[in-house]
């Protein structure tokens, strides 16, 4: 037992590994990445190098997968450019495998030991992040250690012979078995690390070895395509393309295998260099054989994986990729990008209000509070998407623009909120029993409207641009707007006392709706305050300081105290 615990644990530690070097890439170069890929796609050799590099780096064709779907369901690319990077992202992968199979016992300490040191003493910076990195590096070479340690002692065990003369001599079997370790393990990579460690240690014959790295690389492309169910066609035709490029591969190596196995064994070489040369070849001949049919293979999955035409849905969110997750540099921006559709609804809504309050159009006043509904969908959806993305892996300035977004959206979703209530009391008070506001009414709501869409303007702008000046201007229109509401309440008060008959009988509505335009306006001044008070320029209070307190008139008391002498005051005698 303690045996394969050992084992166990060494696997364990290479998937770890795999997935820290993998992670902590993305965060810190993910954005760069994204976009050398985004700007590799004239040329299908271009694009299967840009695919080579990025894998090389990430350690995951899965990886390389996702962030290439996603710029295909989006239309930043086409499937047949997609496809060849994801032949170049098989080939990337199958080098990093190369890489690490040498003896490098001597570096995974070293590497461990620079990378604590950095991430402990400067994780919050991108040396830190590389010293993670680092450490994931380590415990690959490590973990590979580790099990041709362990393995010695579970090798001679009868039961284990036994399950290993199981995957002999039907290749099939062999291949189905290591696509669903590795579909387990989430990565290719360890799956022929941990064959080629078994394999120099005569775990495993040359033969179910070769069948296993096939279903390793079958099954990284399965994954793909489980990763990208609940995306668009367009983004799920480069996983389905990329599975048939490896399908296609598998079936044509499998023949051959036996050709290729007496081929291998002339070369007289270790065993576990023999796997990674494999896999090595193998991913270089399909890139080969599929560089210059991506086009083909492109229109096979554009017929399997057809564009839906379905009518835009508002409430969808557009931007909230979630592959970018890895990268929360790319996923906030992200967030931000969708926070600002909600800023568009919403300015729709506060348009076709003022519509409503001139035209009394209760077709139109029911069409704006169904958009409430989409403000609150799309608010939803940034919330969860920001709560997806890793906080540690979050620098001061992004935890800002993090909190930044939280706020900027929870204050627009209150915004529809309100805009709803208002036209609900518009068909209630003003539409069902015909009334109309006074033309002096009605000329200080369209002033209090004009300043509300350019105030919600400006706050959109100093959310996406952080800029100081316009965030001072903001507060700055709060202060204006709560004065022209309590010189407007006085002038309609003012009406009232005239006898204006429009004024009496809007005169509830009146004062409430001015009432609501300052609430809506205080919301959208709310965005600058971040950026004010990261400025040090935002007041704690509004309230005055209190006068010094009068001191009591039947005795001397100290008053205050200067440069550490009493001074001392007497109360006037009282008048008679």
């Amino acid at each position: 037992m303690p045996t394969l615990l050992n084992l166990l644990a060494g696997v364990s530690l290479l998937v770890w590994g795999t997935h820290i070097v993998r992670t902590g890439i993305l965060r810190l170069y993910g954005a760069d990445l994204r976009r050398v890929l985004r700007r590799s796609i004239s040329h299908r050799f271009s694009a299967f190098v840009a695919g080579l590099g990025v894998t090389g780096l990430i350690q995951s064709s899965t990886a390389t997968a996702l962030i290439v779907a996603a710029f295909a369901g989006q239309g930043l690319i086409g499937t047949a450019p997609a496809l060849a990077v994801m032949l170049g992202a098989d080939v990337g992968t199958s080098l990093v495998t190369v890489i690490l199979s040498f003896d490098l016992s001597w570096l995974a300490p070293l590497l461990i030991f620079v990378g604590v040191t950095l991430f402990l003493t400067l994780q919050a910076t991108n040396v830190g992040r590389f010293g993670r990195i680092l450490i994931g590096l380590g415990l690959i070479m490590f973990a590979l250690q580790w099990i041709s340690v362990a393995a010695k002692p579970f090798v001679q065990a009868a039961g284990v012979k036994v399950i290993f003369a199981s995957l002999t001599g039907d290749i099939v079997l062999d291949m189905l078995v290591a696509a669903l370790f590795t579909m387990l393990c989430y990565s290719s990579l360890a799956v022929v690390l941990l064959v080629a460690a078994l394999a120099s240690l005569h775990v495993i014959a040359l033969p179910v070895a070769l069948g296993l790295v096939l279903g390793a690389n079958l099954g990284s492309g399965l994954l793909g395509m489980l990763s990208t169910l609940r995306s668009p066609p367009e983004a799920r035709r480069v996983t389905l393309g990329n599975f048939l490029f490896k399908l296609i591969g598998c079936v044509i190596a499998m023949p051959l295998l036996l050709h290729v196995e007496t081929w291998i064994d002339t070369l007289a070489l270790d065993k576990a260099r023999e796997v990674v040369l494999f896999h090595l070849g193998y991913n270089i001949a399909l890139a080969l054989l599929f560089i210059f049919w991506t086009e083909k293979i492109a229109r096979v999955a554009e017929r399997l994986l057809p564009a839906r035409r379905v009518a835009d849905n508002p409430s969808l969110p557009r931007h909230l990729d979630p592959s970018a997750l890895t990268t929360p540099t790319l996923a906030i921006a992200n967030a931000a990008r969708e926070a600002m559709r909600i800023g568009d609804v919403v300015e729709d809504m506060l348009n076709g209000m003022l519509t409503v309050m001139k035209t009394n159009d209760r077709a139109l006043a029911g069409r704006l509070r169904q958009k409430d509904d989409i403000v609150d969908e799309l608010y939803t959806a940034v919330k969860l998407y920001l709560t997806q993305i890793s906080r540690e892996a979050l620098d001061d300035k992004e935890g800002r623009r993090w909190a930044d977004i939280v706020s900027f959206t929870i204050n627009l979703e209150q915004v529809g909120d309100i805009i709803e209530r208002v036209l609900i009391d518009l068909e209630e008070k003003k539409i069902d029993k015909h009334r109309s506001f006074s033309d002096a009414g009605m000329a200080e709501i369209c002033d209090l409207h004009a300043r509300l869409v350019a105030n919600l303007r400006l706050g959109m702008s100093v959310f996406l641009n952080g800029d100081l000046k316009s965030a001072q201007e903001l507060l700055a229109q709060k202060v204006l707007f709560r004065d022209l509401e309590r010189a407007y309440a006085d002038t309609h008060l003012t009406r009232l006392a005239g006898n204006t008959l429009e004024s009496i009988e809007t005169s509830s509505l009146h004062l409430d709706l001015i009432s609501d335009l300052k609430r809506i306006n205080s919301h959208i001044c709310s965005i600058a305050y971040p950026i004010l008070e990261e400025a040090g320029v935002l007041a704690r209070t509004r309230l005055k300081e209190p006068e010094p307190a009068t001191p009591p008139d039947d005795d001397p008391v100290p008053a205050k105290a200067r440069n550490g002498k009493a001074e001392w005051s007497k109360r006037k005698p009282k008048a008679a």
